[in-house]
């Protein structure tokens, strides 16, 4: 996939881009994300830590105006007098509970008092039917002696303070318990003035809400409680998760020990990370479209390139395949125009070297063929020499031994040839030898071969023939030899020949033993006068 110089350029453009732009805008948006983050976490402290505070200065208010209620002399009369007749003006049970009940009209926060004694027995309370009270052992160190929970009676959420209720001479009479009623503390859970951006929930011990900052969150709406949990054991670091608030929010709890309360800071995720994300797409974006961009001119740069390169290479391709007739267009004033000219220009070399080495190729060619002729053939009748002969006899004796179908030999000798040589001289004598080669030639088939056996003899090999055929052929030759006239020196001689046959035998196993047969059937000729043929068949 990556093996072409343009698919390389355009990869290696795309990661030039890719990568120092998302190294760097991943380094940024993750920076940016955890100062996001750091901010975040630092105004749900700020929540939470106001909302405590403002929890505590609530629960102390309420604790003050429960002591002064404490302090009333009917309360501690009417503690003084728990076990003393009904009758006692103004100190009875009944008057103590009309008394809290006034009090309760007054204050809004209390929902309910009750007076219980030092044994923890209700004396007195506003309400008609009071719930059972237990008084902790460290009390009266802990005032908040139930912490806050939803209450079923009321249909709120409450919390029960106790204070302790002394007699004039500081002794521990009794305890005044109140039930407050946590919706009070709605309006003071965030600031008025410019508070953080978020939410303030105050939950249960299982994650119950209770109150909320928020109009949108129902009562006892349930966090999680491994979520809890794990709020409360990361308490100075904010978590993402699925809130009560949102659907996606990053959170901070608070737990208050000794008030038993847990403090939620909640903000939208979608809100703190809303411009952050609107960033990042943009951000994509524009490197989605300069990838686009440096793709296409990257694409564009590769093509330019790769183009006539691959022109180049099926030029070469075509010039190795020994095609020469190229040429290609170099309007290009580049590098690559440079190339195209110093192509064609090598191109143009090889084509004039290579038409030279054709020339020469050719001449070499036409001289090899000649060489092969004249190293088989006769230079002076341009028959085959007697070289070739021992090979052809060889061949035809094997083939011979292979299918048994017969050949003839014969063996021609030009009579008294060394007299004519000598009366008509040497350039006679070749005339005459040329001339009655010229005879062979044509009196033989193209499957037969006549040679030039040595001086004034000629051997004649007639292929799957058998003597009285061979015979025939000799006689036709002697009898053109014959009547052919030469002309030497303005005279005109007459040329006989006298041919020796002989027909292969399965004793001829060697070209010699065959050569001398027909040599003794040429002298069997000659012995009986010249000018004829003679079979030794």
């Amino acid at each position: 996939m990556f093996k072409s110089i343009k698919s390389k350029i355009l990869v290696f453009a795309i990661l030039a881009t890719l990568i120092p732009s998302l190294g760097l805008g991943i380094l940024s948006f993750r920076q940016n994300e955890a100062q996001i983050s750091d901010n975040v976490t630092r105004e749900l402290r700020t929540l939470t830590n106001y909302a405590r505070r403002e929890i505590e200065l609530w629960i102390e208010k309420r604790v003050h105006e429960v002591q002064v209620t404490s302090a009333s002399s009917v309360i501690i009369g009417g503690l003084t007098v728990a076990d003393r007749p009904a009758d006692t003006r103004g100190k009875s049970p009944a008057a103590v509970s009309h008394y809290l009940r006034s009090v309760q009209e007054k204050l809004d926060t209390i929902l309910e008092l009750t007076v219980v004694n030092a044994a923890g027995e209700i004396v007195a309370s506003s309400a008609d039917a009071p719930a059972s009270i237990t008084i902790p052992n460290n009390w009266p160190q802990k005032r908040v002696i139930a912490g806050p929970h939803w209450n079923e009676r009321y249909a709120t959420a409450t919390l029960s303070i106790a204070v302790p209720v002394l007699s004039y001479g500081d002794v521990l009479m009794g305890a005044l318990v109140a039930v407050l009623d946590l919706r009070d503390m709605q309006p003071h859970l965030k600031s008025k003035k410019s508070p953080p951006p978020g939410e303030v929930l105050l939950l249960d011990s299982e994650g119950r809400t209770l109150v909320s900052s928020s109009a949108n969150v129902r009562e006892l709406m349930q966090l999680d409680a491994a979520l809890l949990r794990s709020l409360g054991a990361q308490p100075e670091s904010s978590m993402a998760f699925q809130g009560l608030t949102h659907q996606h929010v990053i959170g901070l709890a608070d737990v208050v020990t000794e008030r038993s309360i847990t403090i939620l800071a909640e903000r939208d995720r979608a809100e703190v990370y809303g411009t952050w994300i609107k960033l990042r797409n943009i951000f994509l974006a524009l490197v989605a479209a300069m990838v686009v961009i440096v793709a296409a001119v990257a694409f564009h740069l590769g093509r330019s390139i790769v183009v006539p390169l691959q022109r180049l290479i099926r030029a070469a391709d075509r010039i190795a395949g020994g095609d020469l007739d190229v040429r290609l267009n170099a309007a290009r004033n580049d590098e690559l125009g440079h190339l195209t000219r110093v192509f064609n220009e090598m191109a143009d070399r090889l084509r004039r070297t290579h038409a030279e080495i054709m020339a020469a190729n050719e001449a070499m060619h036409q001289q090899n063929q000649m060489l092969a002729r004249l190293s088989i053939t006769d230079s002076l009748t341009g028959l085959y020499n007697r070289s070739k002969l021992d090979s052809i006899l060889t061949d035809q004796l094997a083939r011979f031994n292979r299918s048994e179908r017969p050949f003839t030999l014969l063996m021609l000798d030009i009579d008294h040839f060394k007299t004519i040589n000598d009366t008509c001289g040497h350039v006679a004598g070749d005339e005459i030898l040329t001339a009655v080669a010229h005879i062979l030639l044509q009196s033989i088939r193209s499957i037969d071969f006549a040679a030039r056996y040595g001086g004034d003899e000629f051997i004649i090999i007639l292929a799957e023939t058998s003597a009285e055929p061979a015979l025939k052929t000799a006689e036709r030759i002697r009898s053109e030899v014959e009547d052919m006239r030469y002309v030497v020196n303005g005279s005109s001689i007459v040329v006989t020949v006298s041919i020796g046959i002989v027909e292969s035998q399965p004793d001829d196993v060697t070209a010699t033993l065959m050569f001398a047969r027909a040599d003794a059937a040429l002298y069997e000729a000659k012995r009986a006068g010249r000018n004829r043929a003679y079979s030794a068949c």
